[in-house]
């Protein structure tokens, strides 16, 4: 069974959680991610989602002043964190049992990784083109 390492993004970029929610934001959207790993002080301490933020700052995104907001006020403390080895299979089922859009991944305690949903889209699409190949499939697996 293949590891959480194997198809993670590894070595992803993060945020302070002092950080305005505004520069959060504008530096989510210039690298086009979703799940921003948050650090206080260099140590890990949650995650922050756009949809963190876009629920803190709420429909018209004009009240309240996102740079006054910091990202501490919007990241989620508790986020699901698993070690590097851990099998692929048990990450998947947590976080379709519990609905998350993405996992921590540590080594050693520090930030090694993170693993989103769009990380399992392509490790399954490899996957299941890797499937096409062996069977003799042709054209399809490309």
């Amino acid at each position: 069974m293949p590891t959480v390492k194997t198809v993670m993004t590894a070595f992803p970029y993060s945020v302070d959680a002092e950080s305005s929610v505004a520069d959060a934001r504008e530096f989510m959207r210039s690298h086009r991610i979703r799940h921003l790993p948050v650090t206080e002080q260099g140590e890990l301490a949650g995650i922050v989602s756009d949809r963190d933020i876009k629920l803190l700052l709420g429909p018209d995104f004009a009240f309240p002043d996102e740079q006054a907001l910091k990202v501490r006020d919007a990241m989620i403390r508790d986020a699901y964190t698993v070690d590097l080895d851990t099998r692929l299979d048990e990450v998947l089922m947590h976080m379709a049992e519990h609905h998350l859009g993405s996992a921590l991944v540590t080594r050693k305690g520090r930030l090694a990784g993170v693993f989103t949903m769009t990380d399992a889209c392509r490790g399954f699409a490899e996957f299941l083109r890797e499937q096409v190949r062996r069977s003799g499939g042709g054209d399809e697996a490309a």
